[in-house]
């Protein structure tokens, strides 16, 4: 059982609708408008590699960030820091990655994205499955074929434009962090990204932003002694990309989920 939706999109085939007994899948629609409720947030969240140019009100902006700054912390640490561009600043920091990429000056990441990217980890086959299988949903909802590795590399790419949203939100941590303070990150990014359902926004966890440490600190102002540890795309989800019309996979619960001392049902 998984849970794996493809909307009927144009210039994209009708999909499935797939789903883990429990979990119903929302309408279409609710993918588009505001979350009613969080499990409808949780539900209707998925990673918007396309977005409209519609600017998003900076009062909006300034209430989603000031309400996930609530979220959970070990300690209260709250160990986040955030950077929120928007216009000519957004624009500035898109174009020094770009004329960095064509000039193929690339800047040695933060950390490996994956367990595997410096490849003298693997991963056990659930996991690497997981991502294979993603990738492949994504690269099909797009069109681009295995072979096609100019395609790809241009999709991926697409990542340092924040996937034309207008905002783009970096997540930083002093680097004294560690592995438990990384996790709060994770807990504010969520906070956040379910904070947007709730304005009908969407958003897309970009890890590949590590890849550029030097450019976005210095564009930004971040300071030395903070990591660049992940970038957040912000707006109105274009709809009419293909790319849009994926929600991912997930393994089902008995497989993530151990229940200790229920009685059976």
């Amino acid at each position: 059982l998984k849970l794996c939706v493809r909307f009927n999109m144009p210039n994209f085939h009708e999909g499935e609708f797939r789903g883990a007994p429990g979990l119903p899948i929302p309408p279409r629609a609710k993918f588009h408008g505001k979350a009613d409720s969080v499990s409808e947030a949780v539900l209707t969240r998925f990673s918007a590699r396309a977005f409209l140019p519609t600017s998003v009100p900076e009062d909006v902006v300034r209430e989603l960030v000031t309400r996930a700054v609530r979220s959970a912390s070990g300690g209260n640490v709250q160990p986040w820091k955030v950077y929120v561009c928007v216009g000519d600043k957004r624009k500035e920091l898109v174009d020094a990655v770009a004329d960095s990429m064509q000039k193929g000056n690339m800047e040695t990441p933060e950390y490996d994205v994956y367990p595997d990217s410096s490849g003298q980890v693997k991963l056990e086959a659930q996991y690497h499955g997981r991502r294979a299988e993603c990738g492949k949903d994504m690269f099909a909802a797009m069109g681009l074929e295995r072979g096609d590795r100019a395609g790809r590399m241009k999709a991926m790419a697409r990542n340092w434009s924040f996937f034309d949203a207008p905002v783009g939100i970096m997540i930083s941590a002093n680097r004294v962090m560690n592995k438990p303070q990384w996790g709060d990150l994770g807990c504010f990014i969520t906070t956040l990204a379910l904070l947007a359902r709730e304005q009908g926004l969407h958003t897309c966890f970009q890890e590949a932003w590590a890849m550029w440490p030097q450019t976005t600190a210095k564009i930004l102002g971040i300071p030395d002694d903070e990591m660049i540890w992940c970038g957040v795309a912000l707006g109105y989800a274009d709809f009419e990309k293909p790319v849009n019309s994926l929600v991912t996979s997930r393994a089902p619960v008995e497989e993530v989920v151990s229940f200790l001392g229920f009685s059976k049902l």
